[in-house]
């Protein structure tokens, strides 16, 4: 039975509704992972309608893959200079290893009795370390929460000052040399690897911290059905000078949208958008 949530702001009017999901699916994305109705002016989104727009990209799918995994080999022969370069300073900055990985949230089509859904797929997400070894995760565990539930005065409370900015501006666990690499988004280079390795997409949702997933509201879990990306329109939009519904509505106007051309002009943006360094640092 639907249950009407509430209407919100996305490109259009949009609406949403929970679905009830055959009991395999639940179980494919777990207990949070349920589907929503999203209403786009008059057109009604359904459960079968996303399966349609799974099934009918599948040769956008093809060609993405082979695209990311070419550029991914292109970029890092290009690029391998400066992440050597990098690699050098990090080591000379402070003691530790060089790259940093963690445990994120992906996703991977998968066909369930003739219908292709997107499943939770956990995978190690590596990046250059901007931290010194061994910090505490508290702080940004904290702050995470803050963020999903909207609360400023929380926010401001963990970093002691008030910022536009949604992410940790004064963060101790950065080290100097960290702060450069992260405010042009070098720190992320090393993701071309769990681009090459089929984790991620040059184009997509930014992959999720599993603290962070089991925070979602329902509605945002949606977010997670598509792989994700190291660039996506949240990223040369806004990055993190919006708040988290209104990143989470990029994820999804992205994720209804996507295409070959919408992927093209997101890439074409990014150079401009990490020059700017716009909600970066």
């Amino acid at each position: 039975m639907a249950e009407r949530i509430k209407a919100y702001q996305f490109s259009r009017r949009f609406k949403k509704e929970y679905l009830s999901l055959p009991k395999e699916v639940q179980q494919a994305f777990g207990e949070k992972m349920k589907l929503e109705t999203y209403l786009k002016s008059d057109f009604e989104l359904k459960l079968s309608e996303i399966n349609r727009l799974v099934v009918n990209r599948s040769l956008y799918y093809f060609l993405k893959d082979i695209f990311d995994k070419i550029a991914a080999s292109l970029l890092l022969l290009f690029l391998s200079p400066l992440l050597f370069l990098v690699a050098i300073i990090i080591k000379i900055d402070s003691p530790g290893p060089i790259f940093y990985t963690q445990t994120r949230v992906g996703s991977k089509r998968r066909n369930i009795s003739g219908s292709v859904f997107w499943e939770r797929s956990d995978f190690r997400f590596i990046k250059f370390r901007s931290m010194y070894e061994h910090s505490d995760p508290a702080i940004h565990i904290a702050y995470v929460k803050a963020l999903i539930e909207n609360n400023e005065e929380k926010m401001a409370q963990i970093q002691d000052c008030k910022t536009d900015l949604r992410k940790i501006v004064h963060d101790p666990r950065i080290t100097r040399f960290g702060r450069f690499i992260r405010k042009f988004s070098i720190d992320e280079l090393p993701q071309l690897f769990n681009v090459l390795r089929g984790d991620m997409s040059l184009v997509g949702p930014r992959p999720a911290l599993p603290y962070e997933v089991d925070l979602y509201k329902p509605w945002q879990v949606a977010r997670l059905n598509a792989k994700p990306g190291i660039s996506g329109l949240q990223q040369v939009n806004g990055r993190c000078t919006i708040d988290f519904d209104k990143q989470v509505q990029m994820d999804l106007e992205y994720i209804l949208n996507q295409s070959v051309w919408i992927d093209l002009i997101i890439l074409l943006k990014t150079p401009l958008a990490v020059l700017r360094a716009r909600g970066a640092g």
